[in-house]
C-alpha cells in the first residue's frame, strides 16, 4: 500500500512537473487594465511594463520586488519596492484590473500570491515575459509553486 501511494505521488509529480515546463504561461493580448504590476527579477519584465504603458493599455504602474540597488530615478512612473503593499496599492489606487507582468516560469506561482492578497473582484490579466529557462530554474520554480499553493491551501 505504501509503494502504491509513494508510486502514485512520484507520478503525479512528474507530470506536474512536466505540464509546468511544457505549458509556460502566453504573453497577454492587449487588453487594457486600471495598472500594471512588474514583479522584478528577470530580464525583459520591467522593459515590458513600461511598454505597456507606452502602448495605453494602462495608466500607471507598480513595480515590486524591486532590488535595494535600484536607485529612484530609474523609472519615472509610480513604483514601490515591497510587494507586501501590492494589495494596498490597487486598494487605494482604486483599481478593478490589472495586468501582471513576470516571466513566464514565473507568472503562476506570482499570480497565485496575487490572487491571495487581492479582493476577488479585482481582474488580473496575466501577461508572461517569454523566456528560455533552464532545467535548473524550472525545477527550483516548480517545487516553489507547489510550497506556494500548500500555503495557500493552509492560509499562511
Amino acid at each position: 500500500m505504501v509503494r502504491i501511494t509513494l508510486s502514485f505521488l512520484f507520478l503525479a509529480w512528474a507530470l506536474g512537473f512536466l505540464w509546468f515546463s511544457v505549458e509556460l504561461p502566453k504573453p497577454a493580448q492587449r487588453l487594457e487594465t486600471d495598472a500594471v504590476i512588474v514583479a522584478t527579477g528577470g530580464a525583459g519584465r520591467i522593459e515590458r511594463g513600461l511598454d505597456v504603458l507606452e502602448e495605453g493599455l494602462a495608466p500607471r504602474m507598480l513595480v515590486t520586488g524591486v532590488d535595494p540597488e535600484v536607485r529612484p530615478g530609474f523609472l519615472a512612473e509610480d513604483t514601490r519596492g515591497n510587494a507586501d503593499e501590492t494589495a494596498e496599492w490597487v486598494e487605494r489606487n482604486a483599481i478593478n484590473s490589472l495586468r501582471l507582468v513576470t516571466t513566464d516560469w514565473h507568472m503562476r506561482r506570482a499570480a497565485g500570491e496575487l490572487h491571495r492578497q487581492l479582493p476577488e473582484d479585482v481582474r488580473v490579466v496575466r501577461d508572461a515575459v517569454q523566456s528560455s529557462p533552464s532545467l535548473p530554474t524550472l525545477f527550483l520554480e516548480y517545487h516553489k509553486l507547489i510550497a506556494s499553493r500548500i500555503a495557500g491551501w493552509l492560509n499562511l
